[in-house]
């Protein structure tokens, strides 16, 4: 068994909360994705599970075995950071080896344990180099390498692969995402990039100012965020927020936009925002979740916009629009070819629209 309990984590620096009252199950064999800003915590908690931060309250289970008191040592887990950490003057070989000769294993084993690791991320023709003779994200894979060697339960990432290029992130993305599904190890990686945390988590937890605000599946959260916070740092571009005001209309309920005109609000919302009658409310809309049209003039829940800045992104145009008092991105095909301060109509999709209360800014019914 290598589930992770974390029950009711704190970690208090002086008179800042790291962790503060942080709950979470990692199941048996899941990528868990910590997610936030810096200083929101996911590193000190994940050093609170390899045993490197000492917990001031809480516990941390691994399987069936309590191990808030566990020196890292004894916790059958294995961590990569992000800095590549290899010994310069050893080996490949010979730092994949490291903490299998550690464990006193039989030489055999290590070299098959060795190889495996090395085949498995693409460095088996490397192992008889030195570190300072391949590059950074050889030495990011030589990293990666020794932590599976190792075979642990539990596998931690702190943030792996911030140190390389662009381009060398994306391969690497792929390349971990395989191995991990491979291997099968429970593993908790740390990231702030939501790109990797998107592409690469079974479940992502996102974090701030030492709490989880939001637990769940990619897609989910994307779509769905619980508050401003979440919806403004999943997404790129981030999800828009536009100011509304709801009122009856025609036995309905319509969303008014000053000076871009008003949308009707479905059922499957109006319920929810029944109580918000006569109240501002945030409306939170994704870029590709709205439809352009060059005629204005079109009726209905036409909202009317003027487009500022037109940015070619080769697979789709990103339009920056004023809309009303604000301004929101929105993704449109490269052969609408609309122009810098053209008039245009905009509708959005109503099943991808989040209601925030104005004040609280979290999304209402969740």
């Amino acid at each position: 068994m290598s589930e992770i309990r974390l029950e009711r984590i704190h970690k208090i620096y002086k008179e800042t909360r790291a962790v503060d009252d942080v709950s979470l199950t990692v199941s048996e064999g899941e990528f868990m994705i910590l997610l936030g800003p810096s200083g929101c915590g996911k590193t000190t908690l994940l050093r609170s599970i390899a045993g490197l931060e000492e917990i001031d309250a809480g516990r941390v289970w691994i399987g069936d075995r309590n191990v808030t008191d566990v020196p890292p040592r004894n916790r059958k887990i294995a961590m990569v950071f992000q800095s590549y950490a290899v010994f310069p003057h050893m080996t490949v070989f010979e730092n994949i080896a490291f903490g299998l000769r550690m464990q006193k294993m039989e030489k055999g084993a290590v070299t098959k344990r060795v190889e495996s690791a090395a085949e498995l991320l693409h460095i088996e023709n490397l192992l008889q180099r030195h570190p300072s003779q391949v590059s950074g994200g050889q030495r990011q894979r030589i990293a990666v390498a020794r932590a599976i060697a190792m075979e642990p339960e539990v596998l931690l990432m702190d943030e792996p692969l911030s140190n390389l290029d662009a381009l060398l992130r994306i391969e690497m993305r792929a390349e971990l995402k395989r191995l991990l599904s491979e291997i099968g190890s429970t593993t908790v990686y740390v990231t702030h990039d939501q790109v990797e945390a998107m592409s690469m988590g079974d479940r992502i937890a996102v974090m701030r100012t030492g709490k989880i605000l939001q637990l769940g599946k990619p897609l989910d959260i994307y779509r769905t965020p619980v508050d401003k916070f979440v919806g403004g740092f999943i997404g790129n571009p981030p999800m828009n927020f536009v100011s509304a005001t709801v009122d009856r209309s025609d036995g309905g309920l319509r969303a008014g936009i000053e000076g871009a005109g008003s949308l009707a609000i479905h059922a499957d919302d109006a319920e929810k925002l029944a109580g918000h009658v006569g109240k501002p409310v945030t409306l939170g809309i994704r870029a590709e979740n709205v439809d352009v049209s060059r005629d204005a003039e079109n009726s209905g829940d036409m909202l009317k916009g003027s487009v500022l800045v037109v940015e070619p992104l080769g697979s789709h145009d990103l339009l920056t629009v004023r809309l009303g008092n604000e301004q929101i991105k929105v993704a449109t095909r490269p052969d609408l070819a609309v122009r810098m301060d053209e008039e245009v109509g905009l509708r959005f999709e109503h099943d991808y629209i989040s209601w925030l209360d104005a004040d609280s800014e979290r999304t209402i019914g969740m």
